[in-house]
């Protein structure tokens, strides 16, 4: 393995914020799951911020899907919060309902809702494999799903966009990455990887874009332990070539931009936002 810089950032000191985003998404509709926090709160103020109304989906906390959805609101677009299971098939049919009652329609669906619970093959539990793949997996399922049927509803009434749709999924460089003492996690995103791919070459020809990102190492709750202290950060490092560590905003503008017309033509592709961990560092200096 590489060495980390000598002077790279410590795990307290954030990256520089990225610029302003363009109004890129206009009068579109865009509904995020899993938004109250992390990930998805980026781009769920990314979104508005690039001009499009924003539903918070969340599970628990409602006040803090409240905040996200205020913050959301200063950028002068309409945010609103919906409660949740995205594993629970009435309650997405109902959030996708209420959704387009109160918005009129759907453009975009950012299916971010995720969860990890880490064991060895030896100790994890058949609750712990389920739980994970209900969540990351059949949730983008049930999601995604009720989304294309907007969409195709929809047809051609929407002209906010070149695509009638545009689904985002939230994969992880684990789609690519093995990664011991966490398959379910890892299989979840692994089967993201072929089910976006696959919906993608189905939906194609209705002009619905469906494409994933896979965050590398970010700044957020879901993996503070390989951040929290700089012996964990240097060592995170390591796995990192340019040498820090992602931020949520890193995310929510790349994802904004994927759903803009300036990436109308990328359809079924994985957009790794990784700083370079899918490149292997490990062989950098040993291949």
């Amino acid at each position: 393995m590489t060495e980390p810089a000598a002077n790279q950032a410590g795990p307290q000191t954030a990256a520089p914020p990225l610029p302003p985003l363009p109004k890129l998404l206009v009068g579109q509709k865009a509904l995020v799951t899993g938004a109250n926090s992390g990930i998805g709160k980026a781009v769920a103020l990314a979104l508005a911020e690039a001009g499009a109304d924003v539903g918070v989906n969340y599970v628990v906390n409602p006040d803090e899907a409240e905040a996200v959805a205020k913050t959301a609101r200063g950028f002068g677009v309409d945010a609103r919060i919906y409660q949740a299971d995205v594993s629970n098939e009435a309650e997405v049919e109902k959030m996708f309902a209420s959704f387009v009652g109160d918005f009129g329609a759907l453009d975009i669906l950012v299916a971010n809702a995720g969860l990890q619970s880490d064991a060895s093959i030896a100790t994890m539990t058949l609750a712990q494999w389920n739980k994970v793949l209900s969540v990351n997996l059949t949730g983008q399922f049930l999601c995604a799903r009720a989304a294309i049927a907007q969409f195709r509803k929809q047809g051609d009434s929407r002209r906010v966009s070149r695509a009638r749709g545009k689904i985002v999924c939230m994969s992880s460089v684990h789609q690519m990455i093995p990664w011991a003492g966490h398959v379910n996690y890892a299989s979840s995103k692994g089967g993201i990887m072929l089910m976006m791919q696959s919906l993608a070459q189905e939906c194609a020809p209705d002009r619905i874009r469906i494409n994933s990102i896979g965050p590398g190492a970010i700044r957020t709750p879901i993996n503070h332990d390989a951040w929290a202290t700089q012996a964990a950060y240097d060592n995170l490092m390591k796995l990192i070539p340019y040498g820090r560590i992602g931020e949520p905003e890193d995310i929510g503008k790349v994802a904004a931009w994927l759903v803009s017309d300036y990436c109308d033509y990328i359809v079924g592709a994985t957009l790794f936002v990784d700083g370079g961990m899918t490149l292997f560092p490990g062989f950098a200096t040993n291949g």
